[in-house]
C-alpha cells in the first residue's frame, strides 16, 4: 500500500506508479487534476494528457513505472483531508483541525472553522454554497461565490480578460481575498489594483516601489511607522524631498539630522534645532546648534537640560569666557 498506480480505462495501460501512501483520491470533473490524500498530508496532481498520448502515440516502450512526467505535483500540503470535493480547478475540502478549506493554484484560502467533524456532500453553483452533514444528520451549508472560484480559475488559466470580466461580480468585501491570490501568483500590480485595505494597498506599493501611491496611503492612515517606513524607502531611492516630508511626518529627527547634514542645509539644521527642542530630543538640539556653530546657543542648551558637568567641559574647549559662570553653576548644584 505504499504506492498506487494509473491506467488508462480503454487498455489498461500503465501511465505511471507513484510512491505514496493512499487514503483517499479525488478527481476533478475534467480528469486534468487529481488529489492524493495519505494519512498526513495531501497532494494536488496535474495529468498531462497529451504528453501520455503523445508516449502511447509513438509505441516506445513503457518501462515498470509508467510514462515519465505523466503527472507533475502543483501544491503539496501536511494536512490530513477528512473528505473532499473538486468544483473547476478548485479543490474544497475540511481537515481533521476541523477546518474548512479550498485550494486554487497551490493557494489555501481557510472558510470556516466547523465546530465538530462533518463531512462535505457537495457545492451548489446556482446558490453558491458548500454543504456539509455532521453524525447527526444535520446539514449546514456554508458561502463559497462561484464568482471567487470562476475568476481563480481563469487566473490560474493564464485567462486574464475572462477573469477581469468575472471581477465586477466578486462583492467589495472579496477583494483583499482576491489580491492575496493575486499576490501570491507575483501579479502584485494586478493586486495592489484591487486590494482595499489601506495596510495591505501600503505593503503592496512599498513592495513595487510606488512611493506616490505609498504617500498617499500613509496620508490617509497618519501612521508614523508607515512615514518612518516609507522615508527610508525614499532616501535610499535618492527621493530626498519625499524623504524628508516623511521624516518629518513621523517626527525621525535623526534622520531629519543625518539628511540636512548631508546636503549642508544649514536653515534646515536650523529649524530642526528648534522642533528638537520643543520635542525635548536635546540631543539632536545639540548636535544642530554645534554643527551652526552656536556655541553659546550649545552651552545654555546644556544648562537648561541641568548637565552642568558637559556644560563646564565644553566652556573650558571652546568658550573660556563662560568658565568662571558655569563652574560657579556646577559648585552650586553640587
Amino acid at each position: 500500500n505504499d504506492f498506487i498506480c494509473f491506467y488508462d480505462w480503454a487498455e489498461c495501460r500503465l501511465i505511471q506508479q507513484i510512491d505514496v501512501t493512499v487514503k483517499n483520491l479525488y478527481w476533478a470533473e475534467s480528469g486534468d487534476l487529481v488529489a492524493i490524500a495519505s494519512d498526513t498530508s495531501f497532494y494536488i496532481l496535474k495529468y498531462n494528457r497529451e504528453l501520455v498520448f503523445s508516449h502511447f502515440d509513438s509505441g516506445r516502450p513503457t518501462d515498470e513505472e509508467g510514462v515519465e512526467d505523466a503527472f507533475e505535483v502543483r501544491h503539496e500540503n501536511d494536512e490530513r483531508i477528512r473528505t473532499g470535493i473538486w468544483v473547476g480547478d478548485c479543490f474544497i475540502y475540511n481537515n481533521s483541525s476541523w477546518k474548512l478549506n479550498y485550494c486554487v493554484g497551490g493557494e489555501v484560502t481557510t472558510m470556516y472553522h466547523l465546530d465538530r467533524p462533518m463531512y462535505l456532500l457537495g457545492y451548489m453553483a446556482n446558490q453558491s454554497r458548500v454543504y456539509l452533514v455532521d453524525k447527526e444528520f444535520n446539514v449546514i451549508g456554508y458561502t463559497l461565490l462561484l464568482s471567487l472560484i470562476e475568476y481563480k480559475t481563469l487566473v490560474m488559466r493564464g485567462d486574464l480578460d475572462k477573469a477581469n470580466e468575472i471581477l465586477p461580480t466578486i462583492p467589495k468585501e472579496q477583494h483583499n481575498n482576491v489580491a492575496h491570490f493575486l499576490e501570491s501568483r507575483g501579479m502584485i500590480e494586478d493586486a495592489l489594483e484591487i486590494a482595499t485595505d489601506p495596510d495591505y494597498r501600503f505593503e503592496l506599493a512599498i513592495q513595487l516601489g510606488r512611493l506616490e501611491i505609498a504617500k498617499e496611503i500613509a496620508e490617509e492612515v497618519q501612521s508614523e511607522s508607515k512615514w518612518k517606513q516609507l522615508g527610508d524607502l525614499a532616501m535610499s531611492s535618492g527621493k530626498l524631498q519625499l524623504a524628508e516630508d516623511c521624516m518629518k511626518y513621523a517626527m525621525d529627527l535623526s534622520g531629519l539630522l543625518l539628511l540636512y547634514s548631508s546636503l549642508g542645509d544649514a536653515e534646515g539644521v536650523s529649524k530642526l534645532a528648534c522642533l528638537a527642542k520643543e520635542q525635548g530630543k536635546n540631543n539632536v538640539a545639540f548636535m544642530c546648534l554645534f554643527m551652526l556653530g552656536r556655541l553659546e546657543d550649545c552651552l545654555q542648551l546644556l544648562v537648561e537640560s541641568n548637565r552642568i558637568p558637559e556644560a563646564a567641559l565644553l566652556a573650558r574647549s571652546y568658550l573660556p569666557s563662560k568658565v568662571s559662570e558655569i563652574v560657579a553653576l556646577w559648585r552650586k548644584d553640587l
